[in-house]
């Protein structure tokens, strides 16, 4: 474990595998640590691969710092992995995610194109319903708490336990804002989900797309999956110049399955334990 300061942000990062294999970075989902179930447990396999794998916590999530100046969280978060990767000084890096993590990977590689060499992402968050239910699930609790009791309402919700415990200067960060504002930033990081007929990813244009040369794994989503509709990985995959579409390892109701999953990370229960079983057909596509 270790940290780095990014931009004005501390990041809370590690970094496994053999110290000259080539770079990849694995990005969760959610708001989710680097350590929940089924992260690390995938990101050992890549590195038994040969890979030196980046794990990290964004912004607001696990140890990491948190700030509200960006336009968005995603723009947040594919910021500060862009300025992670410059500070650690890698090259040719291998960018892989699921769910945000797909988000956040495929918009910091459209701000550092060069510097990407393949992108492997599944559960690709998308559609009307599955963007507005982001929308409520980052900020609506969010603007609730802050315009009935202020920002010392903020810091008593669930949604901030975790990082808090992991790191207190999110909590002083928290109480440091302007209610009023706050509302203001939420209400704008909600409308940053809206969905758009331009483009299946919120924070991506049909330009960044076309930036994206690099070999790109998508993963296709199951019909069931209202989050991370099919659609969206589907049109994902068309304006890609150079992607290829898979078959995830899982049946059509994964993300129904493991969203009834207890989040247990004593006994490593969550929505990500079974991400090891992409772990093959993502090697063997990242193989030269």
């Amino acid at each position: 474990m270790a940290r780095i300061a990014v931009d004005g942000l501390e990041l809370d990062y590690e970094l496994i595998g053999p110290e000259h294999g080539r770079p990849l970075v694995l990005t969760p989902g959610g708001r989710y640590p680097r350590d929940t179930a089924g992260v690390p447990e995938l990101g050992a396999l890549l590195a038994d691969a040969g890979y030196r794998v980046l794990l990290w916590d964004r912004p607001g999530c696990g140890a990491s710092d948190i700030a509200f100046t960006a336009p968005s969280e995603s723009v947040m978060n594919c910021e500060a992995l862009v300025g992670l990767v410059r500070e650690l000084g890698l090259r040719d890096v291998t960018l892989v995610g699921g769910s945000a993590g797909s988000r956040i990977s495929l918009m910091a590689a459209a701000r550092m194109p060069d510097t990407v060499r393949k992108i492997s992402i599944w559960w690709i968050s998308g559609g009307p319903v599955g963007l507005a239910g982001l929308a409520w699930f980052y900020c609506g609790d969010q603007i609730a708490a802050a315009s009935k009791g202020g920002m010392a309402a903020v810091v008593q919700l669930p949604s901030w336990a975790e990082q808090i415990a992991k790191n207190p200067r999110v909590r002083e960060t928290l109480l440091a804002q302007d209610p009023d504002a706050y509302i203001a930033t939420m209400q704008a990081w909600g409308k940053a989900f809206a969905y758009s007929e331009e483009s299946p990813v919120p924070g991506m244009g049909p330009a960044d797309f076309a930036r994206l040369t690099m070999p790109v794994q998508v993963f296709r989503s199951g019909r069931s999956d209202m989050a991370h509709t099919r659609a969206t990985s589907e049109w994902v995959h068309r304006l890609l110049p150079n992607a290829r579409m898979f078959e995830p390892p899982w049946d059509d109701q994964e993300w129904n399955l493991v969203s009834t999953f207890p989040i247990d990370p004593a006994n490593r229960r969550g929505r990500f334990e079974r991400w090891p079983l992409i772990a093959p057909l993502v090697i063997d596509f990242l193989k030269d």
